[in-house]
């Protein structure tokens, strides 16, 4: 399966290691923390040559209640772009970057296995996303699992599209 390809109703799949750039942070999808990483993020990828590919997150809150009942200030992040094999030092992009953009010092490069997930794409806007969530809660329990990581969503459409009806998003969530 395609790390960039989901089917519209849950399923299962599972996925290796993958590598990329990524920046950890706190605040609002949207907010200026958020702003200046994602923009931080790919001006460090066009630094090195490397073709532009859907931005990502994976999200968590530390609170006991649910994600969508704790404020948005207070959501966690790690912002990822996926790098093409063979990509492994980014020290020199990230030191021409920073210059200008100091945000650049905080993308680091990591690796991380998403291995066994439940997934869907969910199409609209992410305020619908809840209702997909709960299909996937649905498959989770049918098949006897539990959450065993971050939530990840991979942003097929430019989260800054004005029409968010055309949005379309991986929603993944691995499990154990």
């Amino acid at each position: 399966m395609s790390w960039y390809e989901a089917a519209e109703k849950p399923e299962i799949a599972e996925f290796g290691p993958v590598s990329g750039l990524s920046v950890t942070g706190r605040g609002e999808p949207g907010g200026a923390e958020y702003g200046a990483s994602v923009g931080a993020l790919y001006a460090v990828m066009g630094a090195l040559g490397a073709p532009m590919v859907p931005l990502e997150g994976r999200w968590w809150v530390e609170d006991e209640r649910s994600p969508f009942e704790v404020p948005r200030e207070d959501w966690r992040w790690h912002l990822f772009l996926r790098l093409p094999d063979g990509v492994d030092v980014i020290e020199g992009a990230v030191t021409e970057v920073r210059r200008g953009m100091p945000a650049a010092a905080r993308v680091q490069r990591v690796t991380f296995t998403e291995g066994r997930c439940v997934q869907m794409l969910h199409r609209g806007p992410y305020a619908d996303e809840p209702a997909s969530l709960a299909e996937m809660d649905a498959l989770v329990k049918a098949e006897g699992l539990e959450v065993n990581g971050l939530h990840h969503e991979i942003y097929l459409s430019d989260p800054n599209e004005p029409d968010q009806a055309k949005a379309r998003t991986i929603l993944r969530q691995p499990v154990r």
